[in-house]
């Protein structure tokens, strides 16, 4: 049956979605009869163009980019075009899978007789944004369901395309979960805590990396680095110098050896020659008493010892951040820790943030006064760190910009004295230490930064 020409009647202002001009595909297989006019009258001077196909291959050729709407008579007789997409479905809905499939992004109408309301039902369910009868159908109903339709689609996109957004964003977060360290410190009296902040937005990570092993030997080896740049190729790299470093250390490398083989790596894997990474590492003794400093032009750890104020390690020593110089050499420097100690290291997105609405920045000299007040608090552990990186995010007036990495090692010289037989005699050599839960401080750290 052919549609009648609609009447054209104005449509009032607040029914139109806007005053954009839009076009419309009618595909009817008696164009003689339908949409005579090349256009419909729309309120605020907007149009409503038209453009009428007979079949689907028609229907094909003339759907362009510029289409808004299609105007789907469902009596439109099957072609070759349907025959892979009939499945289960009635005749009718046919031809609207085919169009639904050919034009995902383009909003559908389905026009029909009065009395197939129920396929006219079924067709939104299959994917329509609505349906018109033919004997209701004049000008101000077919523009003010054209533009409806155009906006329900628009709707349909984005929350389809925001849907998508937040599934590759759990996927996202699910990888870079597994790429954060779990420390290796089993069968070691010290205890690890660790705060990380990247500073890219809905991230878990950022250029900063770190991570701590204890070898057989029972030295346990800690890093900190940060890679230049905020995005996720920074992100990446510094997850391959991680692991690259932790495995080069379960090796047996360690000071310059260790640095001038993460510098090829670092020259292998970074997209240019301006990406660089600095770097600290320290290897403490069995004992827990003294240790190795490598810095790699990175800032130097900061140590507090019972009864004294905390203050840096030296760092007068250290060699260039990695990537800079061809045949660099970084010194490694021996470190009395003492009986009973803390030592925290950090990146520069610490140290870097700002003080009040000015240019000043914290600097280590502000972040030794500031962890020193902290200490006479009374505060250790997690609770240190995360007053710390809080105290220096509100010191700055709101997030800070760069990726903030920080850690502590604490040794208790009390229970260090407790006998290695002892301890296996309750079980903590040979067996993984449990993870603890966010915010709680593990005895042999084996724990997954809280974020």
């Amino acid at each position: 049956m052919p549609v009648p020409v609609p009447q054209q009647r104005a449509v009032p202002a607040a029914e139109a979605s806007s005053g954009t001009d839009l076009t419309l595909l009618v595909i009817e297989d008696d164009p003689a009869g339908t949409f005579s006019v090349p256009e419909l009258s729309a309120a605020a001077g907007a149009r409503v163009r038209i453009r009428a196909a007979r079949n689907l291959t028609e229907a094909g050729r003339l759907l362009t980019d510029d289409v808004d709407c299609i105007l789907l008579d469902l009596a439109l007789p099957s072609g070759a075009e349907t025959r892979g997409d009939r499945g289960a479905e009635p005749d009718g809905l046919a031809t609207l899978k085919h169009v639904l499939r050919i034009a995902p992004r383009h909003a559908v109408l389905a026009l029909t007789a009065e009395d197939d309301a129920e396929l006219a039902a079924e067709a939104v369910r299959v994917g329509a944004q609505d349906y018109l009868f033919r004997g209701e159908l004049d000008g101000r109903l077919l523009s003010r369901a054209i533009r409806y339709a155009v906006e329900r689609k628009r709707a349909d996109v984005a929350q389809h395309q925001l849907t998508e957004s937040r599934l590759r964003a759990q996927e996202n977060a699910r990888l870079e979960r597994g790429l954060l360290p779990t420390p290796l410190l089993d069968g070691s009296d010290l205890r690890f805590a660790a705060r990380y902040r990247p500073g890219r937005s809905r991230a878990l990570l950022g250029g900063d990396f770190y991570d701590t092993v204890r070898t057989p030997d029972g030295t346990v080896h800690v890093m900190i680095g940060d890679v230049c740049g905020h995005g996720p190729d920074e992100a990446a790299l510094g997850v391959e110098l991680r692991i690259a470093w932790r495995a080069l250390t379960l090796a047996g490398l360690c000071g310059d050896e260790l640095l001038s083989t993460l510098q090829q790596v670092l020259e292998h894997e970074r997209e240019s020659e301006e990406i660089f990474a600095t770097l600290c590492t320290v290897d403490i003794a069995p004992d827990g008493r003294r240790a190795g400093l490598c810095l790699a032009g990175h800032p130097a750890p900061l140590i507090a010892r019972q009864g004294r104020a905390a203050h840096l390690l030296p760092y007068e020593d250290g060699g260039p951040a990695l990537g800079l110089l061809p045949r660099a050499r970084w010194p490694r420097r021996q470190v009395e820790l003492g009986g009973s100690w803390s030592l925290m290291m950090y990146t520069d997105g610490l140290i870097e943030g700002r003080v009040g609405n000015g240019t000043q920045r914290l600097g280590q000299d502000g972040m030794v006064a500031m962890i020193n007040r902290q200490l006479s608090e009374g505060l250790t552990g997690e609770d240190l760190l995360e007053a710390a990186v809080t105290h220096v995010r509100e010191l700055n007036g709101g997030e800070l910009t760069d990726d903030v990495a920080v850690l502590l090692l604490d040794r208790d010289q009390t229970t260090a004295r407790e006998p290695a037989r002892h301890r296996a005699h309750n079980g903590d050599r040979g067996r993984s230490i449990p993870r603890p839960r966010p915010g709680q401080v593990s005895p042999a750290g084996a724990q997954r930064p809280p974020l």
